[in-house]
């Protein structure tokens, strides 16, 4: 069994997109190069969405311009449409999230688009990666668990866009839990449902802590075999057409929780401690993580 999990630093993308507080580019940059000092090897740095509609992620472009290609570190940008992709490959992301909604209610609402017309642009970007190039290709499957507008998501449903994802070759697959309401038995029959309907692809774990069972799904996933999970410094985030959703589980907070049971992640618990608060100056708003409140364990 493989000792070492990759956590994907999504605090400058998801962390920040529900907040309040607009910050310009440079503290975005800033931000980045601070997790990447705390031992963040991938991270979501922007995201090329609409910024009339969600103005927290404006600057994408101006944020990769100051981010050269460096050995061993990915900047991901989350990509909802073809516009979004030659936005992507003209700013030269090392890879290339796309985001597919589990649910039309969500869909619609988020992206203004069902879920068969998301599933048509990723295998329209997908055929134009393999044509003309560009960088890699990861899918997340939001509300993979529940929907605020269409209510229980069932395994099939998500199986069968993982069996249509994994089809198209998308070499990696997220489920989302973006309203913060799967609980780890329910996460563990849905990991198995997506590695049957895919089981080329590679699985990553993406969870919201608004219920308090966060961390106890991350648990779940890696009981069951996951080596990759979603987590945002401070716990920041939250989806801006997700009601009353909450911020991710925070990544001090799990580094600490794997890092006590033996497994390795590349992560600095002190130094994440830090960033937690130094982005949370900056948006005016305290980290909500426990490890920001009690720190690591004690001297």
């Amino acid at each position: 069994m493989s000792h070492v999990i990759e956590i994907v630093e999504v605090g400058p993308r998801d962390g920040l997109q529900n907040e309040k507080a607009i910050l310009e580019a440079a503290d975005k940059v800033d931000f980045i190069r601070r997790l990447e000092a705390c031992g963040a090897r991938r991270i979501e740095a922007v995201s090329f969405v609409n910024e009339r509609r969600v103005p927290q992620m404006g600057g994408a472009e101006a944020i990769m311009a100051e981010l050269p290609r460096a050995e061993g570190r990915l900047r991901i940008g989350l990509v909802l449409n073809e516009r979004g992709w030659d936005r992507a490959v003209a700013a030269k992301v090392d890879e290339a999230n796309v985001v597919v909604c589990a649910t039309d209610g969500f869909g619609i609402r988020n992206q203004g688009a069902s879920v068969a017309d998301q599933m048509a642009a990723l295998a329209a970007i997908v055929g134009r990666q393999k044509a003309e190039g560009g960088p890699p290709i990861s899918v997340t499957f939001s509300v993979a668990f529940g929907c605020p507008f269409d209510g229980e998501v069932s395994e099939d449903q998500v199986a069968a866009l993982a069996r249509e994802a994994g089809a198209l070759g998308v070499a990696e697959i997220a489920l989302g839990d973006t309203i913060g309401v799967a609980d780890p038995w329910t996460v563990r029959r849905r990991i198995e449902a997506v590695r049957e309907a895919a089981p080329d692809a590679r699985l990553r774990m993406h969870f919201h802590d608004t219920r308090n069972t966060g961390l106890a799904n991350a648990f779940a996933s890696v009981e069951a075999g996951v080596r990759v999970l979603d987590a945002s410094c401070g716990g920041l985030g939250g989806c801006p057409f997700a009601p009353a959703a909450t911020g991710n589980i925070a990544t001090e907070d799990l580094v600490y929780m794997l890092s006590r049971a033996g497994y390795e992640t590349g992560y600095d618990i002190g130094a994440l401690i830090e960033t937690g608060r130094w982005i949370g100056e900056r948006i005016g708003k305290p980290p909500v993580s426990a490890l920001s409140r009690a720190g690591g364990f004690p001297a």
